[in-house]
Formats: C-alpha cells, structure tokens, sequence
C-alpha cells in the first residue's frame, strides 16, 4: 500500500487562501501560477483610504478579482454561518499569509490538510503582528520565512519548513518585506508539493524561546535622542516605510527616513544637540554616541537628502540648536 504522502504528492489540491495586503498578494501570485486549484480567496473588508475616505480594495482582493477568483469578506469567521460556507467549500488546505483576522478552530478543522500559514520570522522568535520591523530593531542579524501548521495558539502551532535571510546595518522593514516577499513563495510551494511529507516531519516550537512581536504604534516612531545612537539606527530602519521615525525642531515635525550611528563617544552637548549639519547630514548628540541623519522630511515637503534640506532650511538645523524629546514635544 502506498505511503499516505503519495496521496498528494505532486497533485494539485483544492485551496482557501487567506490573506489581505501587499505580501500575501506576492503569495497569492505563485499560487495562481502554479498546478494548485484556488477554489476560494478571503480577505479583510475594504478599507476607507485616502483624504476622501472612500472605500479601497487591498492587494489580494484585486488580484483575486483579475484572475477569476471568488473572494470572500467577512468581518469575523466566528460566524457559524461564515464557518458553514468555509467548509461547503471542501478544501485540500487553506493558506494563510498576513490575513488580519483569527482562525476559530472550526475553521482550522475545516480543510481536509487543516490550515498553513506563511510566517515572516524564523519561528519561535517573533511571534504577532510585527516579525519584520521587531527583528530589525532588536539588531537580529538573521530572520526568514517560516511554514506553520496552524493551531489555536498565536503563531504556536507546528513548523514545517524555513528559509533564512541576513538583516545587515543598511535593511529597513520595506527592504526586508521585499526580501521575505522572495524567499516565501518558492518556500510554500515546497511544501504543497508533499505536504502529508511536511507534516509528518513537522517539529514542535520550543515556547521557551519564543518572543512577541506587538503590532507597532505610531508613538513609538518618535526619536528619543536619550537612546543609543546604534539603536535609534535600528529603530529608524525597523519604521521605514511605517509609521516612519519622527522627531520635533522648533515645534515643527520631520520625518528621519535614513540615518546612521557616527560615533560612540559620550559628548557633554545634551542629547539631541545638533553639533554639525553640511553636506554629508545632521548629526546629532544622543544619550551614547551620535547620529548622523542622511535623509528627511519636512512638514508638507518630501524625503529629501540631508544636503538638499540643508540648501533651503539651513537656518533650522543650525549647530547648538536641539530636537525635542518626547516628554518635552508633548506627543
């Protein structure tokens, strides 16, 4: 009798995928091109967007429409309605890639493989909403792709495959999205050709070593130039392109879209001291060592190179001027 693996191996099968913005687009794409059979796509409710609020579909739900997919939108799969409609679809598997909303476990039972999704961490290490920006700023070296079997647990079910990708001192959230964005798709794809295979190889996460990514606030983008200047390098590079690091100069906000640590030294000059602003940026005195800002943004302006701010509003980042600290901008 043949193994249980050959039952799919090779085959296409009959997929739900759940996911909503730009990312699980890119893994939408591979699956529509490839043998598997995309019976169903579900994706958050449109959104209001814009200055006239007006209703926007996200990524997935676009692509789905352009390629004939039927795509569902409900607010919340607690629904036992919602849940009945699941399952009358009769999936091989339902694939989940940064879908937004929770998974019940009549859900997670309802495909006959049960529920995989596409993590952007290299699991247990950051778990929740946020993977990409919070190993960026932790000054994580390495983070990946990783193929879980779903459980009822946030991001703690079963692994069935990774991939790796280096973090270096120049890769910002947008740059390593577009890096994960890569390595996924071919990853997921692995894995249905044999998935029983996967599943039955699967390893268990070890809790002990998990850490939690929380979904980022825009108050934490605000410059504390009280930190290191090494983490503020990282903390500006984990918020680019959101919500985008922001600090305040004579009541006026400007964004800090790229910058780097120049210099470890403990100056007396008090932290957010501007100590010298020419062609190749604004550094800054912060609480160990100094920041040089590369590239910002003025309030209604556009993210421009230091020196080409410098050129029109010098006079603002005069050296021995200062940027606020948070508890003094009042934000």
């Amino acid at each position: 009798m043949a193994p249980p693996s050959m039952d799919t191996r090779n085959k296409a099968l009959r997929i739900i995928f759940c996911g909503t913005p730009e990312f699980a687009a890119i893994h939408l794409k591979a699956l529509i091109d490839s043998e598997h059979e995309l019976i169903a796509v579900y994706t958050q409710p449109d959104r209001p967007f814009g200055r006239g609020k007006k209703l926007q579909a996200g990524p997935v739900k676009r692509l789905a429409e352009s390629a004939g997919i039927p795509v569902c939108q409900p607010a919340s799969l607690r629904v036992p309605a919602e849940q009945a409609q699941l399952a009358a679809l009769d999936a091989d598997v339902m694939v989940v890639v940064a879908y937004g909303l929770i998974l019940p476990q009549a859900v997670l039972d309802a495909p006959r493989l049960g529920c995989l999704n596409v993590h952007a961490s290299l699991l247990p290490r950051w778990r929740g909403a946020a993977p990409i920006q919070r190993a960026i700023a932790a000054g994580d070296t390495q983070t990946g792709i990783t193929i879980m079997q779903m459980d009822a647990g946030l991001d703690t079910g079963a692994m069935l495959a990774t991939a790796e990708c280096a973090i270096t001192d120049l890769t910002t959230a947008a740059s390593l999205h577009d890096q994960l964005a890569l390595i996924g798709p071919p990853l997921l794809l692995e894995v249905l050709r044999d998935l029983p295979a996967h599943q039955r190889r699967a390893t268990t996460q070890n809790d002990e070593q998990a850490t939690y990514a929380a979904k980022i606030l825009k108050a934490e983008a605000e410059i504390d130039w009280r930190l290191n200047a090494s983490v503020l390098a990282r903390l500006i590079r984990a918020f680019n392109p959101f919500p985008v690091s922001f600090t305040t100069r004579a009541d006026e906000r400007v964004k800090i879209w790229q910058a780097r640590a120049a210099g470890q030294a403990t100056l007396p000059e008090a932290a957010g001291t501007i100590l010298r602003a020419d062609r190749e940026g604004i550094l800054v005195n912060c609480g160990v060592g100094q920041l040089l800002i590369e590239r910002l943004q003025l309030a209604g302006g556009k993210p421009l190179a230091a020196e080409q701010v410098l050129n029109a509003r010098s006079e603002l980042f005069a050296p021995g001027s200062s940027f606020g600290l948070p508890d003094e901008a009042g934000n």
